[in-house]
């Protein structure tokens, strides 16, 4: 197999939670060395967030992989030699700690600059280095709320948030993908640069559709659980022994086709009252029941096979454990195994990569693993690194 994209590439983080993680780890996937810095005795909060994993954090045996677990105490008279030994080895530094914490630790971009200036910093925040949001704390589901997502997901009666962390996810894949970015920009110009990424953002980028449409004070997308708000027929349906079929349509061509060989009554594709996208999206609730009631006597096996006849897009309302199991996944090999400090565990490959690249698959670190390895590779004596165990600096 070819050298992975990220071989050679070291990178030091300063991370917690998800967002910050889930970027350093597809970092380390694509090769790159991630050295992990958590807190001694403690370490990144998420590992606590539950032990469904074999005793092990679920959030972080997802986004963990393939890292190396670096204690340091950062307010130790020591942690400043640490980290200023760690930055002339590494090309990126990435940190998501709370605002301004960073800076205070002298580790802003403006201050690593001159002395680094090939290191490139990703500083990864709720709301951005400026404006009145700047020193604001922010979690996942408060991003969730602030961004206006909760406003347009869930039931007329409730809003409900994502079932996964999509504020962490969105801002730790745009870090991701501007880190790469700057480390081209940084072949180019031999300079390294600042990529920050703020978390509401991040999730208004990916609210662009429903601003839009939402545009000079018009009526935003309602809730409308899990169909969609402003395309139908595109969600869920019964059939007659009580499942739910999902199925969506695009256009008018596929009304066409779905009135005729799955609700067979081609006539209603003529049908004046649902012409359009817009017109069926208005008359969604009678639009349901013409569906429902050809449905009425098929069960969800017998709708199934009678939309993919048609060509009509469905698909089945799975479950985590479903998910588990699912033949599409298997068939293309997608599961493999990783080492972690509960033994083997199931992990998935990461998606996309080129057909010559063997992602780096390693292990989930322990807390602290390789603390005495990664000081011993910045010149530390033993007697040192068990002085600065002995000070509870690492």
């Amino acid at each position: 197999m070819a050298q992975r994209p990220l071989d050679g590439i070291t990178v030091v983080s300063l991370e917690h939670a998800i967002a910050a993680p889930f970027c350093t780890r597809q970092l380390a996937d694509l090769g790159a060395r991630v050295i992990k810095v958590e807190r001694p005795g403690v370490g990144d909060f998420a590992r606590g967030y539950d032990d469904r994993v074999h005793g092990l954090a679920s959030h972080f045996v997802w986004t963990n992989r393939s890292k190396e677990s670096l204690t340091l105490d950062v307010k130790h008279a020591e942690a400043d030699t640490v980290f200023a030994r760690l930055l002339e080895q590494a090309d990126v530094l990435v940190q998501n700690l709370a605002p301004g914490a960073a800076a205070r630790l002298g580790l802003s971009f403006e201050a690593l600059h001159e002395k680094y200036p090939r290191l490139i910093v990703c500083d990864i925040s709720g709301y951005g280095d400026s404006g009145p949001y700047r020193d604001k704390k922010a979690y996942d589901l408060l991003i969730q709320s602030e961004s206006g997502f909760l406003s347009i997901t869930g039931t007329p009666d409730e809003p409900a948030k994502a079932g996964c962390s999509i504020a962490d996810i969105s801002a730790g894949m745009y870090a991701y993908s501007n880190i790469l970015a700057a480390l081209i920009q940084r072949s180019k110009t031999g300079k390294g640069s600042r990529v920050e990424v703020s978390m509401l953002e991040a999730m208004a980028e990916w609210m662009s559709y429903p601003l839009y449409y939402s545009i000079d004070g018009a009526a935003p997308p309602p809730r409308s659980g899990a169909a969609h708000a402003t395309i139908y027929p595109y969600g869920p349906f019964t059939a007659g022994d009580g499942k739910v079929v999902m199925l969506g349509l695009q256009n008018e061509r596929e009304w066409a086709i779905f009135c005729d060989k799955v609700l067979l009554r081609p006539e209603l594709a003529g049908d004046a009252r649902y012409a359009s996208n817009l017109k069926r999206t208005a008359a969604r609730h009678e639009v349901k029941e013409l569906v429902e009631l050809a449905f009425a006597g098929l069960d969800a096996a017998q709708v199934e096979a009678r939309l993919e006849a048609a060509g009509i897009a469905n698909a089945r309302v799975n479950d985590m454990h479903d998910l588990w199991q699912h033949e599409q996944l298997q068939a293309r090999g997608r599961w493999v195994e990783v080492d972690s400090p509960a033994g083997k565990l199931p992990a998935l490959l990461p998606p996309g990569l080129p057909s010559d690249v063997a992602p780096r698959m390693d292990a989930v670190p322990a807390l602290g693993q390789h603390t005495a390895s990664i000081l011993a590779g910045l010149g530390y004596a033993p007697a040192d690194i068990e002085r600065l165990r002995t000070e509870r600096a690492i």
